[in-house]
């Protein structure tokens, strides 16, 4: 027996577990036929905790009706009602005069058979003000990750982490040990969260805080594969919870009052509920979960699936893999196929088809041989995540269709304000441009306006946007490396990629649909806009200190890039500002970067040219050849343009990956330059240039060097002319250094495990944990992070030499694969 009082968090919407909880809150979603909430209750009462608090939010009376006052379940519950949102320390304070001794706090939407008595008993063992109940999972990023030393004790919390901060696999179940006296941080009423605001302050004033991690079951049903796994793992016997019905045979569990046809098939795992009624030559299971009352027609099957109650199957339906709420009739000959979730009162008629990942609403009515697609109903993307590393890329008209493209800008613009301005831009391909029009439909369809440039690269859209004042920019182009495939990047109102916390708000509005939409009055006409590159062009001469010069120099270029437009539009600017400019087609004709590479520096030689330059398809990047044929390129030409900052002599502050070779540090004490290291992603990079550029002109001439091929080239070449230098002589000044990079191909569910392993390897050694783990020796230093869009770890190593670079590099990727092999 376990004598404390707990907290039922009960207030959640279950924003992605819709339809299921459009009418619903997500704690009363039945799991075997009862709310999940009352799990939660049966699992308190198993270790003797009577008392609960019960805080709510989201349609708080589905819950006081069906449980009143706890008796029948044999408890005392005691209601708590946000009129605002409170987030879930702040719920929990609302409470704070029920909670005069030790509680627990639970979640009411998760399923778990946690040993609460062991680890209360852990709680009083430590001394502990504040305990987390913890769990490994193998892929953390949705949840948040806990750091603890060897006692147990909590060290550091980084919710929801990208690849890069992934440095343990213990998870926090939001489940938690408290003593009162932890809630005296924050007054009644006041908004908090336990894990971003309570328990880093209890962090930051030493107060004992551990992690208990526990071996027994916890799901946290997030969205519909968690909802229907977490019914499965039960009828697998992995949840130590009690059938209330018996089991007829091995696997098979049938309730009172149901009756089964002959010649029918049930394949175990399978539960049927109370009076149902299933008919000849129906075959059921494995996986499936029926409702009370259902009617299952003959012929029909069902697999992996769930049926809430009163649910109708008609007669040769088919359903797989789906999730049917209550009072949905699905006629005959239907199929509903995986991933799919039915909203209640929902009728399919003969012969409809519902299409993998569909989700419909409650009370739609399907009509009769209609394919059910995006186009009909609302929702279509089960994955919680669309964007990648930097963008949102796919296949056009599969992964990418307009319809696809359509909400997405319904979503981004849905995040912006009301009077809000959004640049809206593609390449030249016809693709591009298809779902560069689908953008913009869904964008008008909120009220929001648009500027439409067309045939443009990246970085003139992320100068329209400052032009423009927008609040907000999306550029289409087309992958020239495979013509099939379309990449939509998105960026807010200072020409930045979007950080984390923006991308996680507009995949939830795309997920949940939760759009705004306006009427016709609101709605506004596209601004189109012609011959963008001129105002471009004229700045861009700005930020150039001698053109005169350029123009007595005239210097002898060779440019290429596998984008025609970007030649085009740079070969416009260089020969405006003084350039000899010959263009190289070829790239298309080399399937090796390094073929090309070895090509055009004979190219360089051959043809007698003060530099080589080649552009990337997107307009951000290039690298850089010098006259006697060096490769400029990586974190070489992020020395360079290093050094290139610091002779200029204006900057303050340089800002650099992590990953970049310290050499760069050296660099800069000579010229009294603070170096400033960002997250790898071009996000955190791009963010923190450019959130300064207003006080400091020279940030935005770091911008340029690292995101604008075009101007950066310009700047370049009037750097060298107006200090008399070569690009050679630059290239030779630059001090020496070693450096390394590698690739380990992995498993997704490696990487958390992976990086935890090195960490307590290395725990009593020189570590940094900002983005992966990089161990610093007498060698030098190497750094491995897992990479957030493939499933591979990155090792990079700089030594203070070639042999010790190379020696780390090697010890470092070594030790990977032995932890991968384990």
């Amino acid at each position: 027996m376990v004598i404390i009082k707990a907290v039922i968090m009960a207030g959640g919407k279950g924003s992605r577990l819709r339809p299921l909880t459009c009418d619903l809150p997500k704690p009363m979603v039945p799991i075997l036929n009862k709310p999940t909430i009352e799990y939660s209750i049966e699992l308190l009462k198993r270790y003797g905790i009577n008392d609960i608090a019960v805080t709510m939010a989201y349609l708080p009376s589905v819950i006081t009706d069906y449980f009143h006052d706890g008796s029948e379940q044999g408890v005392n519950l005691n209601y708590y009602i946000e009129d605002v949102p409170l987030g879930t320390g702040g719920s929990v304070k609302n409470a704070c005069e029920f909670l005069d001794e030790t509680f627990i706090v639970i979640s009411g939407d998760a399923l778990t058979d946690i040993n609460i008595k062991e680890i209360v008993d852990f709680h009083k063992k430590k001394n502990s003000k504040a305990t987390l109940v913890l769990k490994k999972e193998s892929i953390p990023l949705e949840y948040g990750v806990i750091i603890t030393d060897e006692e147990g004790r909590i060290i550091r919390f980084l919710e929801k982490p990208s690849w890069g901060e992934v440095f343990s696999d213990t998870v926090n179940t939001g489940i938690y040990i408290l003593e009162p006296e932890v809630l005296n941080y924050y007054k009644k009423g006041e908004n908090f969260d336990f894990s971003k605001d309570l328990f880093p302050r209890l962090l930051d004033d030493n107060v004992p805080m551990y992690g208990y991690v526990t071996e027994g079951y916890w799901s946290d049903i997030g969205d519909l594969n968690t909802y229907k796994e977490a019914q499965f793992n039960i009828l697998d016997g992995r949840v130590d919870f009690n059938m209330d019905c018996k089991e007829i045979d091995k696997g098979i569990w049938i309730e009172e009052g149901a009756k089964l046809g002959e010649n029918i098939t049930i394949v175990p795992p399978v539960y049927i509920g109370k009076n149902c009624i299933i008919k000849d030559l129906a075959k059921i299971g494995p996986y499936v979960v029926i409702g009370n009352n259902c009617h299952i027609d003959s012929g029909a099957t069902i697999k992996k699936s769930i049926l809430w109650k009163r649910t109708k199957i008609g007669k040769n339906s088919h359903c797989r893999g789906t999730s049917i709420c209550d009072n949905v009739l699905i006629k005959d000959r239907a199929n509903v196929l995986e991933g799919s979730a039915i909203g209640t009162g929902t009728v399919l008629s003969n012969e409809s088809v519902v299409k993998p990942n569909i989700k419909i609403w409650p009370d739609k009515n399907i009509g009769e041989n209609i394919i059910v697609n995006q186009n009909l109903v609302w929702g279509t993307k089960a994955s919680k995540t669309i964007f990648g590393n930097k963008d949102i890329s796919g296949h056009i008209n599969i992964d990418i269709t307009p319809e696809f493209a359509s909400r997405l800008g319904s979503a981004f613009a849905s995040n912006l304000r009301e009077d809000g301005i959004i640049v809206v831009s593609a390449d030249h391909s016809n693709s591009s441009k298809l779902i560069q029009n689908s953008l913009i439909s869904g964008i008008l369809s909120t009220g929001k306006g648009v500027i439409n440039l067309k045939d443009i690269p990246m970085p003139l859209n992320r100068y329209a946007i400052k032009y423009y004042k927008a609040q907000g920019g999306i550029h289409v182009r087309n992958d020239t490396s495979n013509e099939n495939k379309i990449h939509v990047e998105f960026v807010d109102e200072n020409g930045a990629n979007l950080n984390r916390n923006l991308e996680r708000k507009i995949e939830n509005l795309f997920n949940r649909e939760d759009f705004e939409r306006c009427n016709a009055r609101k709605m506004k006409s596209v601004m189109e806009i012609e011959n963008f590159f001129s105002f471009y062009i004229n700045d861009g001469r700005e930020i150039l200190d001698d053109i005169p010069q350029i123009k007595r120099k005239n210097p002898k270029l060779l440019i290429s890039s596998n984008c025609k437009k970007i030649l085009e539009l740079t070969t416009h600017f260089l020969e405006n500002i003084g350039c000899q400019v010959e263009c190289d087609y070829s790239v298309s004709k080399y399937s090796s970067v390094n073929r090309y590479l070895k090509y055009i520096s004979t190219q360089v030689l051959k043809n007698k040219a003060d530099m080589g330059i080649i552009f990337s398809q997107n307009g951000e990047n290039l690298i850089l050849v010098d006259n006697r044929g060096r490769i400029i390129d990586k974190e070489m030409y992020t020395v360079l343009s290093a050094l290139i900052l610091l002779k200029i002599g204006r900057s303050k502050r340089i800002c650099v990956p992590y990953t970049s070779p310290k050499i760069i540090e050296e660099m800069a004490k000579e010229y009294e330059v603070e170096v400033v290291r960002t997250k790898t992603s071009a996000s955190h990079i791009m963010n923190e240039i450019l959130n300064t550029v207003d006080n400091d002109r020279d940030m935005f001439l770091q911008y340029i060097l690292n995101f604008d091929a075009i101007l950066a080239a310009g700047k370049i070449i009037d750097f060298l002319v107006s200090s008399s230098v070569s690009l050679r002589e630059l290239v030779d000044e630059l001090p020496d250094y070693y450096f390394v990079e590698n690739e380990i191909k992995c498993d997704w569910e490696d990487k958390g495990r992976v990086i935890k392993e090195i960490i307590v390897e290395h725990k009593n050694k020189d570590i940094e944990l900002f983005e992966g783990i990089k161990i610093n020796n007498e060698k030098g230093w190497a750094l491995i992070l897992p990479d957030n869009e493939r499933p591979v770890f990155k090792v990079y190593a700089e030594g203070f030499s070639e042999e010790y670079a190379k020696e780390l590099s090697t010890l470092f990727s070594q030790k990977v694969e032995d932890l991968l092999t384990k």
